[in-house]
């Protein structure tokens, strides 16, 4: 029986991997069903479409950057399954708020002056619910597994979130607005009651002081990182690959609508390819590595992720131009001569990615000691969430300013070029580490 197998059989590990999974699952059909649906029915002009995108992202990703700290601090502080609870029974909340912007939304109910702003108010508390969650679903590993299974937990997490995200993107694409309404509350109380069933996971030290100032606490936690050099700059890494996921993200609706005049079930078949190529990377690395926690791939892995973002950029290039035409449904895209050339390329990028960062994560919850677990992947939330709110505002300034979608892929290209860099000096210092 191999170590993933066995650990999805087990309680210390099962109801965490179900809860992070319907949290992932419910972000995603929430944001792409509320994303898509502006984005095809509200809007009409791409720099709005792409701008508006844009916006959605950043408000989700912004708190990350402002509260990961305090998550940090609460999850090594205290009871990492209770702070779950809590967690999840605000999901619930929120989603009934959510779930009301899209019924609005869909009955036409003052659209732009309170369904759009009670939508975006919702994706920004999930973001809320994310960060308090991000940290505690890694942190809880090295607590409940053994040191030999906790790179295939990473792994299986990771894959985990991806095929959630997988399930919750295809759904936003396909199922009506009104539906996934309902769709978010539900899953959110089932993710509650998944939740309830993560066994207990006390804090490994004496509890101290909790600095609720987010700034300075936000400061003191990105520097005590610095004193691992392997976690900084995994850290960073990890940033940069995030930055080039984001601005790929928020380009796929505007990019699928005006670019390849495609349905928004052709957008959502997009960011599904996305998700399984990062899936896919998540369990391939785990398997060239053997369990063991290295950047060995990493650089090379980027790289050829930037190599793949040029081919996807080169074949939107190519992409017949068709004004005036009926936006082409899935089976219609896919019969056009770029349609597989194109997702063969997003699938590679996404591949190569997952096998780049997946390690990167491991490297967050194995150098530290246990009892800074939470606080490790809280500094890497930070900083994370940074990179990706100053891609969000990139992303929208270019569209604002006229910069074609196509030609913002170049971007993310250039970005790969650093993160193998990155990850070059990341595995400088492990092979340091090692020899001393």
């Amino acid at each position: 029986m191999t170590t993933s197998t066995h650990l999805v059989r087990t309680r210390r590990f099962l109801p965490l991997f179900v809860t992070q999974l319907l949290g992932a699952f419910n972000d995603n059909l929430y944001k792409n069903a509320m994303v898509l649906y502006v984005v095809y029915n509200v809007y009409s002009s791409e720099a709005e479409e792409a701008r508006f995108s844009a916006i959605a992202s950043a408000l989700f990703i912004l708190p990350f950057f402002l509260l990961s700290a305090l998550a940090g601090q609460l999850a090594d502080m205290r009871d990492k399954a209770q702070i779950i609870r809590v967690v999840k029974a605000c999901e619930i909340a929120i989603m009934l708020v959510g779930g009301a912007g899209l019924v609005m939304a869909w009955l036409g109910m003052e659209v732009e002056a309170i369904a759009i702003p009670l939508m975006l108010v919702a994706l920004l508390a999930m973001g809320v619910h994310s960060t308090f969650f991000g940290p505690i679903k890694y942190a809880i590993l090295p607590q409940h597994l053994h040191d030999n299974e906790v790179l295939a937990g990473t792994g299986l997490v990771e894959a985990g979130t991806y095929i959630a995200i997988l399930a919750g993107t295809i759904l936003a694409g396909w199922i009506p607005v009104e539906v996934a309404a309902g769709g978010v509350v539900l899953t959110a109380l089932v993710g509650y009651i998944s939740g309830r069933q993560v066994p207990p996971a006390p804090p490994l030290q004496e509890a101290q002081k909790i600095d609720f100032n987010v700034f300075t606490a936000s400061w003191r936690l990105i520097r005590n990182t610095t004193r691992h050099s392997q976690v900084f700059m995994a850290i960073v890494a990890i940033s940069f690959f995030w930055t080039v996921g984001t601005v790929l993200f928020i380009q796929f609706p505007p990019l699928a609508k005006n670019v390849l005049y495609a349905s928004k079930e052709v957008a959502s078949l997009f960011l599904v390819m996305f998700s399984v190529g990062i899936a896919i990377g998540s369990m391939s690395i785990n398997a060239l590595l053997k369990g063991t926690v290295s950047a060995r791939y990493s650089p090379a892995s980027v790289i050829v992720m930037g190599l793949f973002v040029i081919a996807f950029y080169a074949v939107c290039r190519m992409w017949p131009d068709m004004p005036g035409q009926a936006l082409m449904d899935v089976s219609t895209f896919i019969v056009q001569p770029l349609a597989i050339p194109l997702l063969l390329s997003l699938l590679g990028i996404a591949v190569a990615g997952g096998m780049f960062v997946v390690p990167l994560y491991a490297f967050l919850t194995t150098v530290v000691d246990k009892s800074e677990t939470a606080r490790t992947i809280a500094a890497n939330n930070i900083v994370n969430s940074g990179a990706m709110v100053a891609g969000a505002l990139i992303a929208g300034a270019l569209s604002s300013a006229g910069v074609a979608l196509v030609d913002q892929l170049l971007l993310g290209a250039a970005m790969c070029v650093v993160s193998a860099w990155l990850g070059w000096l990341l595995y400088k210092a492990e092979k340091a580490a090692q020899t001393a």
